[in-house]
């Protein structure tokens, strides 16, 4: 058996290190060595989306990744999206268009669409639904999740305001 290390990254802007088992996945050490449970469990195979973190502003599975693969990168979570307690866009749209019924699947789906929006603001409704096709919902129907990231698209490209 290896024995635990040390890893660091930042989180949501704050500097962290942990130590972990070789095997522990990222979604565990987010959840548990950082106290920041917004980021979910469902399937943990990569399937659902509901671990979703952006990675150096990549969306990634946290399920699928070891804590110890995260060294020295960049982590925004769920929690790190609103600017204290003004909600980011996509979470005021989210609310606004009806976007989450039981809202499991809603961190996954927020952070996912985050990671697409900033970098790719342009992004047509095609290339949405390619993209959020890869996280699951039970509740939704997902039309009113696809209606929500195009209302924070707009509301992202307008700016403050």
């Amino acid at each position: 058996m290896t024995a635990p290390r040390d890893v660091s990254f930042t989180v949501n802007g704050e500097a962290r290190s942990v130590r972990v088992e070789p095997r522990k996945t990222l979604a565990d050490a987010i959840r548990e060595d950082c106290g920041l449970t917004g980021t979910h469990l469902g399937c943990e195979h990569g399937v659902c989306g509901a671990c979703t973190i952006l990675l150096d502003g990549a969306p990634v599975r946290s399920c699928l990744m070891f804590a110890a693969q995260a060294e020295g990168a960049e982590l925004r979570t769920v929690e790190g999206l609103a600017d204290g307690e003004t909600l980011h866009p996509l979470q005021q749209a989210f609310i606004d268009c009806h976007a989450l019924q039981c809202g499991f699947c809603t961190p996954g789906f927020l952070m996912l669409a985050a990671g697409v929006l900033e970098r790719e603001p342009d992004i047509d409704e095609e290339g949405l639904r390619e993209a959020l096709a890869s996280n699951l919902c039970r509740c939704t129907g997902y039309l009113n999740i696809l209606d929500a990231v195009k209302a924070a698209a707009a509301a992202m490209k307008a700016g403050p305001g």
